[in-house]
């Protein structure tokens, strides 16, 4: 059975960084493509990026240059980057693989 363990969230001011992690059990996810999505209070989920097999990423075009998706395969964990954090960042951050999902981390950016 596939699990997922996302951590790494928190509360940060405007313009700080966090880095979430995403630890996969049950699956070797070498070969797949792995997402992370958001969630933020009485909105729907959101892709907002995703890492193929060969490491290439896309991104929700309100987090492309603030946020870096990566992958350690070796450790069967993937990662997101979180830079110049905005209010508008708050959620909880989802991570998926195939049909699974983690529990969620909860990221809040406020001053």
């Amino acid at each position: 059975q596939v699990q997922l363990v996302e951590s790494g969230g928190g509360l940060v001011q405007p313009g700080g960084s966090l880095r979430l992690s995403c630890a996969a059990s049950g699956i070797t996810i070498r070969i797949y493509v792995m997402a992370w999505y958001r969630q933020a209070p009485g909105k729907q989920r959101v892709l907002v990026a995703t890492i193929d097999s060969g490491n290439n990423t896309t991104y929700l075009d309100s987090v492309k240059g603030r946020f870096t998706m990566s992958r350690d395969n070796a450790k069967n964990t993937v990662y997101l980057q979180m830079n110049s954090l905005k209010p508008e960042d708050t959620a909880v951050y989802y991570c998926f693989i195939l049909n699974s999902w983690g529990q969620g981390t909860q990221v809040t950016v406020s001053s």
